[in-house]
């Protein structure tokens, strides 16, 4: 009866370990709202890290985050170093393009919690009197997120946090 059991739980287990190894080597976690106001406008907020703490919902998760910025004042170069609770952790966000009303790309290396290397993208699209804004994340899927994918959704976790804070990057620059 035991020996039953324990090879029961030894095939499951195996057959969860081989399902996670076939799961996508990537992943992309996007979200998009549209404000009612020019791109010139909501760019500069998008575009300097300074900017962030009003609307990115991050800076909420700990309220005595450790900041440090570097680098350029804004645009390409840009730098911004945090350290955080065991919710935001530690991390460094770099602005690699940042092309004026249309585009910032960020690279983001998370060190806390866990060890990520991503990318955020931020894109402007004017259509009529608004401007749609996308955030996007993305970047490899190692083994173990793959995983945690099966038990947790980054899509639903980093999702919300985005549609969060396109919420505030509308309410800010309406």
């Amino acid at each position: 009866m035991i020996e039953s059991i324990v090879i029961t739980v030894v095939v499951l287990l195996a057959a969860l370990l081989i399902y996670a190894a076939t799961r996508p080597d990537t992943f992309r976690v996007e979200r998009s709202i549209s404000i009612k106001a020019p791109a010139e406008k909501i760019f500069p907020l998008i575009n300097d890290f300074h900017q962030w703490e009003p609307w990115s919902p991050w800076e909420k998760v700990d309220p005595v985050v450790k900041r440090s910025y570097s680098g350029a004042v804004n645009g390409e170069g840009a730098i911004y170093e945090w350290n955080g609770n065991k919710n935001l952790g530690q991390g460094r966000m770099e602005i690699i393009v940042s092309s004026p009303t249309t585009k910032v790309i960020i690279k983001i290396d998370f060190i806390k919690p866990f060890e990520a290397h991503n990318t955020i993208e931020f894109s402007l699209v004017i259509h009529g009197n608004a401007t749609i804004v996308n955030q996007a994340m993305y970047g490899p899927c190692p083994y173990i997120s793959k995983l945690m994918g099966i038990f947790f959704s980054m899509d639903k976790m980093v999702g919300q946090k985005y549609e969060e804070g396109l919420a505030n990057l509308k309410a800010l620059s309406e």
